[in-house]
């Protein structure tokens, strides 16, 4: 028996939660926020959810309010009794701090995760974790989603000639293997070198460029140094163009401005976070109908295994 659903959004991604509501055949929830007069606020659902299964969504960029309003939406949620609370969470902030690098540093992604589950969620809904290894942070089903099934058909649409997936550093490069063994072309993996976050210091090309259309595939663009630097180097070296496929733009500081001094000539990303600015080098693909599609199929209790299986996508 489906339970009913009631599907809700704090404020930073409610542009995304409108669509997503608006592909599953229904209305996005109503939610009030007062405010106090030190900037603090409260959100209240405007309708009764006894019963009923409520998806929150929210993604947890910047600012930490984001995060914040996520949490306390859930409590909400819960203490009105809600049969189940599902967080879908589009971007997972925090994801890059999900080990000890150093000494005397803190795990944050996991924990964002106690946060969420102690606040009462049942179950979250992302995509492209930085690394999957945070679905273990979480105590509860963690459906990790994939942004390939809808990047996928759009690379295959560019009919480029001599396409060549990329991936801008070693940690990445499992992500763009999967899309090379799938488009089946070649790879090309930078090595690069940092003196400091966010700043690239060093990069060494790994595998050939001359005469290739480059396609790099990476799951975050925050300050676009590394992006922008491969593109360049790679250009430099012979490749006959340079495209980018990003699910998570975060841009931050003047990520947009590097972008356009660069020689990448598209930049593909997902809506799952606002773009501050438009560019005629961003191209932004709807994952709306995803999400809906997986909402859909856990409050039928249904598989959603196909979302996970490249060879699904045509």
């Amino acid at each position: 028996m489906e339970e009913p659903v009631y599907i809700y959004s704090g404020r930073a991604t409610e542009y995304l939660a409108k669509k997503i509501a608006a592909c599953y055949g229904s209305k996005l929830g109503v939610v009030n926020y007062a405010t106090f007069a030190d900037g603090e606020f409260r959100p209240s659902f405007e309708e009764t959810v006894r019963g009923g299964e409520v998806f929150i969504i929210q993604s947890t960029f910047s600012p930490a309010e984001n995060l914040l309003e996520l949490l306390m939406m859930i409590d909400a949620a819960k203490r009105s009794s809600a049969k189940r609370v599902i967080a879908v969470i589009p971007y997972f902030g925090y994801a890059r701090q999900d080990r000890k690098d150093k000494p005397r540093v803190p795990i944050t992604a996991k924990l964002i995760a106690n946060l969420v589950i102690a606040a009462g969620a049942n179950r979250i809904i992302t995509m492209d974790l930085h690394s999957d290894q945070i679905q273990g942070f979480f105590d509860v089903p963690v459906d990790h989603l994939y942004c390939s099934t809808i990047f996928v058909p759009f690379l295959k649409s560019l009919n480029l000639p001599n396409l060549t997936m990329a991936s801008p550093d070693a940690g990445g490069a499992k992500r763009g293997a999967a899309y090379a063994k799938f488009l089946n072309t070649e790879l090309v993996i930078c090595f690069k070198q940092r003196l400091k976050a966010n700043v690239v210091d060093k990069m060494t090309i790994i595998g050939d460029v001359v005469g290739k259309d480059i396609m790099l595939i990476d799951d975050i663009v925050d300050t676009a140094g590394t992006l922008t630097f491969a593109a360049n180097l790679m250009m430099d070296q012979g490749a006959n163009s340079v495209r980018a496929c990003i699910t998570h733009p975060v841009l931050s500081g003047k990520a947009l401005e590097k972008i356009e001094k660069s020689k990448i000539k598209q930049l593909i990303v997902s809506n799952t976070i606002p773009l501050r600015e438009n560019s005629d080098k961003i191209t932004v693909v709807d994952v709306s109908c995803l999400f809906a599609d997986v909402i859909r199929a856990v409050n039928k209790c249904e598989s959603i295994s196909s979302h996970f299986d490249f060879t699904t996508i045509q």
